[in-house]
C-alpha cells in the first residue's frame, strides 16, 4: 500500500512538473531579464541605427510599411525614424514591468517591457506598445505583444544597420 501511494505521488509530481515547464519555456527570455540585461539592451539599442526587418500586426505582415526607414533610439528617450525625406519622432524606454503597477497589459507575468510610442502617422502608431522582449543581441532585437483584447499576436524585429 505504501509503495502504491509513493508511486502515485511520484507520477503526479512528474505530470505537474512537465505540464508547468512548457508554459515557462515559451516566455523565458521575455519575462526574466535582470537589471544588468536591461541596461545592456538599452546600451545596444542606443548604439547606432536600426531597420525593421519584420513586423506582423495581428493578422498580416506589414514590414513594407517601414521600408527605407532607419530608427535611432536616443539616450534621452526619443525615437527617430527617418527615410531621408521624412522624419517621424516618438519615444522609447525599457521598463521593468515588475515595478510598473499601472501596466495595462493583463497577460504580462513579469519582466521587462520595450516601450515604443508614436502619435502619428498611422503606420507608426501600430508600433506603439509595451513590447515583451523575446531575444536580443548586438545586431538584433526581437519583440512580441499578445493583445489582451482580441488575442492577436504582434511581432517586431529590429536589425542593426
Amino acid at each position: 500500500m505504501k509503495k502504491a501511494i509513493l508511486k502515485l505521488m511520484a507520477i503526479t509530481t512528474m505530470v505537474v512538473t512537465i505540464g508547468c515547464s512548457d508554459d515557462n519555456q515559451d516566455s523565458a527570455m521575455e519575462n526574466n531579464l535582470s537589471p544588468a540585461q536591461i541596461a545592456e539592451l538599452k546600451a545596444i539599442a542606443e548604439d547606432g541605427s536600426w531597420t525593421i526587418t519584420y513586423f506582423f500586426d495581428t493578422d498580416k505582415e506589414e514590414t513594407s510599411d517601414f521600408n527605407g526607414y532607419t530608427f535611432t533610439f536616443n539616450s534621452d528617450g526619443t525615437l527617430t525614424a527617418s527615410n531621408g525625406s521624412n522624419e517621424v519622432t516618438g519615444t522609447w524606454s525599457i521598463t521593468d514591468s515588475d515595478s510598473n503597477s499601472n501596466d495595462d497589459s493583463s497577460d504580462d507575468d513579469s519582466g521587462a517591457d520595450f516601450n515604443i510610442a508614436f502619435s502619428s502617422p498611422a503606420d507608426f502608431e501600430d508600433l506603439s506598445d509595451d513590447w515583451d522582449i523575446v531575444e536580443y543581441s548586438s545586431v538584433r532585437i526581437e519583440l512580441i505583444d499578445v493583445s489582451g483584447g482580441n488575442g492577436g499576436t504582434d511581432n517586431l524585429v529590429f536589425e542593426k544597420n
